[in-house]
């Protein structure tokens, strides 16, 4: 997987969950324009990781493979554990 610029910091997660990944830091591609990013994606096979709206749409748009992590679902899951929690107190 490509983890764009917001999420390099995830890198050593996801590798101790047991991904490859690698960031567009470590590709050169640091302040790149997000077509630069899909395109050398695409010519390596890999899943992009963004929260760019346009960098997701871009990658659709060529046949790359994206995950999006949009504001509304991390919102979802910032609900979903608040209302957990709040269960377990009741």
């Amino acid at each position: 997987m490509l983890l764009d610029e917001m999420y390099t910091g995830f890198k050593e997660y996801l590798e101790s969950m047991g991904w490859e990944v690698v960031t567009v830091e470590e590709s050169g591609l640091r302040g790149a324009r997000d077509p630069e990013i899909v395109e050398y994606a695409k010519r390596r096979g890999l899943v992009v990781v963004t929260q760019d709206q346009r960098t997701a749409e871009l990658a659709q748009l060529r046949g790359v493979e994206c995950v999006h992590i949009s504001n509304l679902m991390v919102a979802k899951l910032i609900d979903a554990e608040l209302r957990k929690r709040a269960a377990k107190k009741t």
